[in-house]
């Protein structure tokens, strides 16, 4: 298999390793999947995927990295998505009562992908991504997987070219994949269990809460930090 092939395929796992793991995004996907369908919850996929493309640019030109080096800006965008994570999980709480639709709106999906763009901007841990993993992502280079793994067997066998076109379009398919396929399950279980409209959207609820809180605390360290 070509190095690009390879890059291809290891972007794509790692897009769909880093998607998949709950958290307040996928919160807010399964929320908006289950209550009002499936656009609805693959727009606000996209919503979270497009903040992501926002990252990755200006990761590029290296504006992200001013994040790191200003604490408080950090603290007040911590701050911010805590703020914001509370308000969507009373939201959330909101709709428990609510059953599935048979039909989604133009604006009921374009207020998901409004949620959800807007609270990945201000998740410091998708900032942090960019400032970490993701600058290695883009500096040219190639990663032997078996050779950094200690597998001396194998190496030279699975070769990432990071930095490459493929790895970056790999990524944001493994990405792509989710936000398409995560809802699509929840919408398919619906036909099973009415009662899991309900179900996900208190446990949403309870997922942005914990997370807004953290961030909220979070926040409140790093600023009084400053301040002292």
């Amino acid at each position: 298999m070509s190095v690009t092939a390879v890059s291809l395929l290891a972007g794509g796992l790692f897009g769909l390793a880093l998607a998949a793991p709950p958290g307040p995004m996928n919160a807010v996907i399964a929320e908006e999947s289950v209550v009002r369908g499936w656009a609805a919850g693959a727009k606000a996929g996209l919503g979270a995927a497009t903040a992501d493309g926002v990252f990755f640019l200006l990761a590029l030109v290296g504006v992200v990295g001013v994040v790191e080096r200003y604490p408080a800006l950090r603290g007040v965008m911590v701050g911010a998505g805590g703020v914001l994570m509370c308000y969507y999980a009373v939201g959330a709480a909101r709709s428990l009562r609510s059953s599935f639709v048979d039909g989604d709106s133009a604006s009921d999906a374009s207020a998901g992908f409004r949620k959800a763009f807007v609270l990945a901007l201000t998740n410091p841990y998708q900032v942090l991504f960019w400032l970490t993993v993701g600058v290695g992502l883009l500096e040219p280079g190639t990663v032997d997987v078996f050779a950094e793994a200690g597998v001396a067997s194998l190496a030279g066998s699975v070769v990432v070219q990071t930095g490459s076109p493929a790895l970056v379009v790999g990524f944001f398919g493994g990405i792509g994949l989710w936000i398409v396929g995560f809802p699509a399950a929840l919408v398919a279980a619906r036909q099973r269990v009415e009662a899991l409209a309900p179900a996900v959207a208190g446990l949403s609820a309870l997922v942005l809460a914990g997370f807004g809180v953290a961030f909220l605390l979070d926040a409140a360290g790093t600023l009084g930090g400053v301040v002292g």
